[in-house]
């Protein structure tokens, strides 16, 4: 059993794909955590990573590789990634949609806790909301451009469930009540 998660800014992918891996045993990767550490590895933040992927596919290539081969291994496990819908078709697909003030508002939150070292810090929520906003126009940029794909066509999912009003628990929940019978 494979579960993808993607989803926009704020939703709770990495959160609600760690504890939902806990729940079920398996491994969980998250290629957002992937990609903050290329950005750093590079002295850029995540956001001038996108910006140069704009330009040179490299800055994707090895996530997208990576995942290809995860979903290629017939081991069990739970990634969060933008495009692993994509990259592994064989994975129960879920789209964690939030409310775009909501997303910044933990976003900004989850900063002011525990700065992350790939992201500029956000001087209040409404600066949150409008890099939020460029960081998914720059994503559909990028997926457009080499993989011919949107991310947010919530048609490609198997289940789309918004976490604006939900616990990382309740959306867990939602998730394994809704698992084929066969994962």
């Amino acid at each position: 059993m494979v579960i993808s998660i993607t989803g926009m800014p704020g939703s709770g992918k990495s959160t609600v794909g760690r504890e939902l891996a806990k729940s079920l045993n398996v491994p969980f990767y998250s290629m957002g955590d992937l990609r903050a550490k290329m950005a750093m590895e590079r002295g850029l933040t995540i956001d001038q990573l996108n910006e140069l992927g704009e330009r040179e596919s490299f800055t994707d290539n090895d996530a997208d590789a990576y995942q290809t081969k995860l979903g290629e291994s017939g081991e069990s496990f739970v990634v969060d990634g933008r495009l692993s819908w994509h990259f592994i078709p064989r994975s129960f697909k879920v789209f964690l949609d939030v409310d775009d003030v909501e997303g910044a508002r933990r976003i900004y939150g989850a900063s002011q806790k525990h700065a992350r070292p790939d992201e500029r810090p956000y001087a209040s929520v409404d600066d949150a909301k409008e890099a939020i906003a460029a960081r998914v126009a720059s994503d559909r940029r990028r997926y457009e451009k080499y993989y011919g794909v949107d991310f947010t066509d919530r048609s490609r999912y198997d289940l789309v469930v918004d976490t604006t009003s939900f616990q990382a628990k309740q959306v867990i929940k939602r998730i394994l009540d809704n698992l084929p019978a066969h994962s």
